[in-house]
């Protein structure tokens, strides 16, 4: 009788990504737009001046370019982790977070030169035409970055994105495996689409909260001038001198697009792995 051998498909994560973010980029654009912006625009006001001056398809700006994030840091962070699990005990909730940690910090770092490109494309839609970048596509903007501005511009942010790689990870992939492995003990929930949904949702709530401080100083190092910052450090006492809540800028955009891309992701990895991550043998 033909059985089903379970295999390792460490790219799944990676292809989930890009899925998850071709539906949830334009929160992810409002999101930088917010965190950049040195006024008090709402959500609304930022939506309806951006649409209305540039049209809908604005919202997409750096779609290539979150793409190209997805497929080096994603699936990076989600190949290693799933690799990572023949070296590493992750039948503990300890052990989920080591792997998690590692992996997100390879992510961090492979994925620092899209996720740079992506947050300049997005937050040109909100500057005055004659100070836009007006990248192509992704790799037009890697291309330019490192003509004019140097090699290591590339990895300008590299020290946040690879701290809020680690977060992310641990937030996303550790605590959603946890929490699903929770659930599936109780009575009531079964390996389906409701048990996904419900830790994915959990898991994008606490990715959110580890790693909004960490966004926000993320962005503003990207998306920065040369010489505008003198260092990390410089952009943590600007940010400060908004208040406590100025680490927090943009939460809400973030957790309605961090939520609903951790879901989607989730989801579509689950539906990749439980009908292509099994083949069977006699």
């Amino acid at each position: 009788m033909a059985q089903k051998q379970k295999q390792s498909y460490w790219y799944f994560g990676g292809l989930a990504s890009v899925g998850a973010a071709c539906c949830t980029h334009p929160l992810d654009l409002i999101k930088v737009a917010l965190q950049t912006q040195q006024g008090q625009l709402s959500v609304f006001q930022l939506v309806r001046g951006i649409v209305s001056e540039q049209g809908v398809t604005a919202l997409y700006n750096g779609l290539s370019a979150s793409i190209l994030r997805q497929m080096t840091y994603s699936t990076t962070r989600f190949g290693a982790y799933e690799v990572g699990k023949d070296y590493v005990n992750t039948n503990t909730f300890a052990g989920k977070v080591a792997l998690a940690g590692m992996s997100g910090l390879a992510g961090g770092i492979v994925g620092t030169p899209a996720d740079m490109v992506n947050v300049r494309m997005q937050n040109d839609v909100k500057l005055p035409y004659r100070q836009r970048r007006n990248y192509k596509n992704a790799v037009d903007g890697l291309i330019k970055v490192y003509r004019s501005e140097g090699f290591t511009r590339l990895f300008s942010g590299a020290t946040t994105a690879t701290a809020r790689g680690v977060l992310m990870t641990i937030g996303q992939i550790a605590f959603y495996d946890q929490i699903k492995l929770y659930l599936l003990k109780t009575d009531y929930f079964k390996d389906d689409l409701v048990t996904h949904f419900t830790a994915s949702l959990a898991a994008g709530a606490i990715a959110t909260t580890l790693t909004q401080p960490l966004d926000v100083l993320k962005t503003r190092s990207m998306n920065a001038a040369p010489g505008e910052y003198n260092g990390l450090w410089d952009i943590v006492k600007h940010t400060a001198k908004l208040g406590p809540l100025g680490f927090f800028k943009g939460y809400v955009p973030a957790f309605v697009r961090l939520g609903p891309q951790t879901i989607l992701t989730f989801v579509l990895l689950e539906q990749l792995r439980l009908n292509f991550g099994y083949v069977k043998t006699s």
